[in-house]
């Protein structure tokens, strides 16, 4: 198979193609992963039928070639399981002259492609490198679409803020992954849509993401929530149950909080991320799973393996890679974007038409500090929208804590003057140098999120800031 071009590919993730070969003679599907070994794909071999939807089940493949007469369960089973777990990977099936019509049935099914045997190495090295190219042209478009997006966010994590594009371009890079993900930050903060981004653009996207509060479960539940349990394993245990790890397989795990797990259920799970494998409550058989891990906390780790409540070796496996997201208050630039994404979102959730937000309102919301952050800014959005009786969000729409900070004055405003009303009757020049002393304070200075809250370009207010004279 020759490479994928380099200046075409050089930045596209998970450029390896993994192939997965059943087939139920075993010294036969060898020989075709070891063909395809040689032009740089990544093989496994089921021996079986059920053995490959098991793994079909379990794992992520851009190629499944599958033999059409088997034992147990034919090819055409095979298919169709793929089709349903796999939808973007290829199908190639293998048969014998005596079943070409078979082969046909398969095509009309979805098959990529149909080989007849005995094989030609090189027939099924073209037709394995032209599904290959598919996919990695697929792919490509992906990448390019969701770049479209770049500037605005990444499949939900909103932000144009010089922090948030450092966010968003780690979790792009890691996405295409294996790596474990440790995310950082206060309580509201998006951790959870940051871990579902990775999943969404990653190639378990068709697999589960399970998320799983950790600081919301009481201990003697705990296990059972992450391992399962057999029936009878513990008092009130009337049935089995298939824990999150379990459910998950194939897919993404996210365990939210995880700085308040016990340190006896943190030695279980360190071991379930060497061993890949899994003990239900009450068993003795161990079941191999494949679960990308993502896991999020509000709490200072390294704070708490000092005191001994938190396990080094865990965290170390835990933080492959730490992604930091900063509060709503070190990035104020990005409040505009998040409210209009908020407005859009409720007022088509409420049936009501926003025209949207005043400048006072706006000015509020950029000064309050939002202890809460994003998941209270999302509130006070919905909130607002959900009272609002004229279509515009105003002051008057403000909660009673965030409503202060709309009547602000600055330095040098006539006294009693109510807001910006002094303004009245002013030359422009003077209106237009009032917002922009008041955005730069309101930022500190920082002329890219003043900006935004004027709702002008960077070039722009820098050449009011040098035409006023303004610091």
């Amino acid at each position: 198979m020759s490479p994928p071009n380099p200046a075409v590919e050089a930045d596209l993730p998970n450029v390896t193609i993994s192939v997965l070969i059943v087939d139920d003679d075993e010294a036969h599907a060898h020989a075709v992963a070891e063909s395809l070994d040689r032009v740089g794909c990544e093989c496994s071999i089921a021996r079986s039928g059920n053995e490959g939807i098991e793994k079909i089940e379990a794992e992520n493949f851009d190629i499944v070639i599958t033999d059409l007469k088997m034992e147990d369960v034919d090819g055409l089973m095979i298919l169709r399981k793929a089709k349903e777990e796999l939808p973007e990977a290829e199908v190639i099936v293998l048969t014998g002259h005596s079943s070409i019509h078979s082969a046909v049935t398969a095509m009309q099914g979805g098959a990529y492609t149909y080989l007849t045997k005995p094989l030609d190495i090189q027939e099924l090295r073209t037709a394995v490198e032209k599904a290959a190219s598919r996919i990695r042209l697929i792919r490509r478009n992906a990448a390019l679409a969701s770049r479209l997006d770049e500037r605005f966010g990444f499949e939900g994590v909103i932000g144009n803020s010089p922090a948030m594009l450092r966010v968003i371009d780690q979790l792009r890079a890691l996405a295409p992954t294996e790596a474990s993900v440790l995310i950082l930050g206060e309580s509201g903060t998006g951790k959870e849509l940051a871990a579902r981004a990775l999943h969404q653009n990653s190639p378990r996207k068709n697999k589960p993401f399970v998320p799983l509060n950790i600081s919301a479960l009481p201990e003697s539940i705990l296990e059972s929530e992450l391992f399962g349990h057999e029936q009878g394993a513990f008092t009130g245990a009337a049935t089995k149950r298939i824990g999150k790890f379990e459910y998950a397989n194939g897919g993404t795990l996210f365990l939210d909080e995880v700085g308040e797990m016990p340190m006896e259920t943190q030695i279980k799970l360190l071991r379930v991320l060497e061993d890949r494998k899994i003990t239900r409550l009450g068993s003795n058989d161990e079941k191999t799973i494949n679960v990308r891990l993502v896991a999020a906390t509000n709490a200072d780790l390294k704070a708490a393996m000092e005191k001994g409540t938190f396990r080094r070796d865990l965290y170390y496996r835990l933080s492959v890679v730490s992604i930091s997201l900063p509060p709503l208050r070190d990035r104020r630039a990005d409040i505009p974007l998040l409210v209009d994404h908020f407005i859009k979102e409720f007022s088509q959730r409420y049936g009501r038409e926003v025209q949207g937000l005043s400048r006072a309102a706006r000015q509020a919301l950029m000064s309050y500090e939002w202890p809460g952050n994003i998941r209270q800014l999302r509130n006070v959005v919905e909130g607002m929208i959900a009272l609002d009786t004229d279509g515009l969000l105003d002051v008057d729409d403000l909660p009673d804590e965030i409503r202060p900070f709309a009547a602000a004055g600055v330095e040098g405003q006539p006294p009693g003057a109510n807001g910006s009303d002094f303004l009245i009757g002013r030359p422009m020049e003077e209106v237009e140098k009032y917002y922009i002393t008041q955005a730069l304070s309101l930022t500190g200075g920082k002329r890219e999120e003043a900006a935004s809250l004027l709702g002008i370009g960077e070039r722009t207010l820098y050449r009011k800031i040098k035409e006023f004279g303004l610091n």
